[in-house]
């Protein structure tokens, strides 16, 4: 039996994407079902419009390159954004097709995670990154090297995500987080 790729990519149980310079290239139902989209609204599209801001766009593209770079993949546990404006907690996970120049060609899957951890406060961009590096259980010197800030600096964004979450601990901030 020969297998038909294309019905394949489009029967995925993730979402999935194919990119060059971090434009949609290609796409399948599922991805479009998670953003609320078309596929003619995503195809042509840069990611950024995938993203809370452009600023977070730009940060965290500049931040995995060099692991795409040295690992040739990349995955992480973002905030995102559907074609309605509405944000949501998604896995990302990519893999560059020339590691030596990584945003030049890639496939990306995206998973849903807000049925397990919605969006309920109101974030910064800055924040909603400290809040997915604590979720993944780094320090704050940890965060401070992959986000390219001051560990105090990453101090005064988790106190003010304690506040927003009203936690006592960062124990308890990162269950909130986790449960929404």
């Amino acid at each position: 039996m020969q297998i038909d790729y294309r019905h394949a990519f489009e029967l995925a149980p993730v979402g999935l994407v194919l990119s060059r310079h971090r434009t949609i290239v290609d796409c399948n139902r599922h991805l479009c079902e998670l953003f609320d989209a078309t596929r003619e609204q995503l195809v042509g599209q840069s990611f950024q419009m995938l993203y809370p801001s452009a600023d977070e766009f730009e940060r965290l593209g500049a931040r995995i390159a060099p692991i795409l770079n040295a690992r040739g993949q990349y995955a992480d546990d973002r905030i995102m954004k559907r074609a309605d404006g509405e944000t949501f907690w998604c896995h990302v996970t990519g893999r560059a097709l020339n590691r030596d120049i990584p945003h030049e060609a890639g496939i990306w899957t995206f998973q849903d995670l807000g049925k397990r951890r919605p969006v309920r406060a109101e974030l910064t961009g800055r924040e909603r990154e400290v809040a997915a590096q604590l979720m993944g259980g780094l320090t704050s010197k940890e965060i401070g090297r992959v986000l390219g800030i001051s560990h105090r600096t990453v101090e005064i964004y988790r106190a003010r995500l304690m506040r927003k979450y009203k936690s006592g601990t960062t124990a308890d901030l990162v269950h909130k987080l986790m449960l929404g």
